[in-house]
C-alpha cells in the first residue's frame, strides 16, 4: 500500500480508501452486511495496508457507523492506527431539525456519529451535501467549533458546485475558521464532470479528492459481463446516475483493456482514477473478498498514456449528477 496526504495537511491516508455504505443493517439497506460478514473484508482490506475508512451517519440509518465503529475497535490495536471519516446532512429522522446544516443539527449529529462510533473524535468530519436553507456562515462556524471542542481534527465536504465550495473556503478563512481540506465528489470513468471546474479548483486550492463511486457503482467492474448483483436490483440511484447503454464504448474499451492486460475490470477502472494527480483516495465498496483485493492491486497498476486516452476518448459531457 502506498501513502499520501490528505491535500496540504501533514495527515497521511492510504491510496484507497475503503467505503463502508455496503456495512450495516440488512433490513435497513437490503445490499448491505452485517458485521459478521463486513468484518472479515475489513480485516482484509487493514492487512493490505489499508487505514482510511468511510461512512455516514445515514447509512443503514446509523447502522453503518456501529459496525464501523465495532469493527475498525476489533482489529486496530489503537485508534491512532487508523483514519476515520464520516458525515452529516442527510435526514436521521422526521423531526425539522434532524437532518441539513443548521448549528442545532450539526452539534446533534456529531454527538451521535462519536456514540455510534464508539469513539471520543472523527479524524475527518464531511458535510454531505450543501444546504440551501442555512446559511453558510452558520454552518462554518458549527463545524469550527466541533473542531475546537477536539471531537473532529479536519474537516471535508461532498458533492457541490465549485462557487459553493469556494464560498465556503472563503467564509471561513475571512473568520479565522477551520476550512474544508477535502472534497469526496462524483467521479470515473463514466462521470468526468468534475474534470471542468471542481477538480482543478481543488488543484489550486491544495484541496485532497476522494472520489466516490470511483467504479460506478460496480458497473465499471463488470465491464465486458453480464454478472449483477444484489445491489444492482435494489439501489435505484445507478439507474439515475448511470446509462450502461449509451456508455457501452466506453465499457468495452475498459474490457479490452483488462483482457489484454490480462487484469479483471475493477483494478483497471481503479488505477485510471489513481492516476490522475489530484486523487488522494477513491472510496471503494467491497462485499467480497474479490472486491477488496481489486482496490489494493489497483494501486501498483501502472496505465499507458496509449491506454488512458483508448478509455477516455469515447466519453462524452453529459448532466452534472450529485
Amino acid at each position: 500500500m502506498e501513502y499520501t496526504r490528505l491535500g496540504n495537511t501533514g495527515l497521511k491516508v492510504s491510496r484507497v480508501c475503503l467505503g463502508m455504505m455496503s456495512y450495516g443493517d440488512p433490513a435497513k439497506q437490503e445490499w448491505a452486511l452485517a458485521r459478521d460478514e463486513a468484518e472479515p473484508l475489513i480485516r482484509r482490506a487493514a492487512d493490505g495496508g489499508v487505514t482510511f475508512f468511510d461512512t455516514a451517519n445515514v447509512y443503514s440509518r446509523g447502522a453503518s457507523e456501529v459496525v464501523t465503529g465495532e469493527a475498525l475497535g476489533a482489529i486496530f490495536p489503537r485508534r491512532e492506527d487508523y483514519v476515520l471519516a464520516t458525515k452529516v446532512y442527510f435526514p436521521m429522522g422526521r423531526g425539522p431539525n434532524e437532518g441539513g446544516l443548521s448549528r442545532k443539527h450539526i452539534l446533534d449529529a456529531i454527538d451521535a456519529s462519536l456514540r455510534r462510533l464508539g469513539t471520543d473524535y472523527v479524524d475527518l468530519y464531511q458535510i454531505h451535501r450543501w444546504d440551501d436553507e442555512t446559511p453558510i456562515e452558520e454552518t462554518m462556524e458549527a463545524l469550527n467549533d466541533v473542531v475546537r471542542a477536539g471531537k473532529v481534527r479536519y474537516l471535508g465536504a461532498s458533492s457541490m458546485w465549485s462557487w459553493q465550495f469556494a464560498k465556503a473556503q472563503h467564509v471561513a478563512e475571512v473568520n479565522g475558521w477551520t476550512r474544508f481540506v477535502s472534497m469526496q465528489n462524483h467521479y470515473n470513468l463514466l462521470y468526468r464532470e468534475e474534470e471542468r471546474e471542481m477538480l482543478p479548483l481543488c488543484a489550486d486550492q491544495g484541496v485532497g479528492v476522494i472520489p466516490w463511486s470511483p467504479l460506478a457503482r460496480g458497473v465499471l467492474a463488470r465491464a465486458g459481463t453480464a454478472a449483477t448483483t444484489v445491489r444492482r436490483g435494489s439501489d435505484d440511484r445507478i439507474d439515475s446516475l448511470y446509462d450502461p447503454e449509451n456508455d457501452k464504448l466506453i465499457l468495452d474499451r475498459v474490457a479490452q483493456v483488462a483482457t489484454d492486460r490480462g487484469l479483471p475490470a475493477a483494478q483497471v477502472a481503479l488505477a485510471w482514477v489513481l492516476h490522475r494527480a489530484e486523487i488522494t483516495a477513491p472510496i471503494v465498496g467491497a462485499t467480497r473478498e474479490g472486491h477488496v483485493d481489486d482496490a489494493l492491486a489497483a494501486v501498483s497498476v501502472s496505465l499507458s498514456e496509449e491506454e488512458v486516452a483508448f478509455m477516455e476518448a469515447p466519453y462524452r459531457p453529459r448532466d452534472v449528477r450529485f
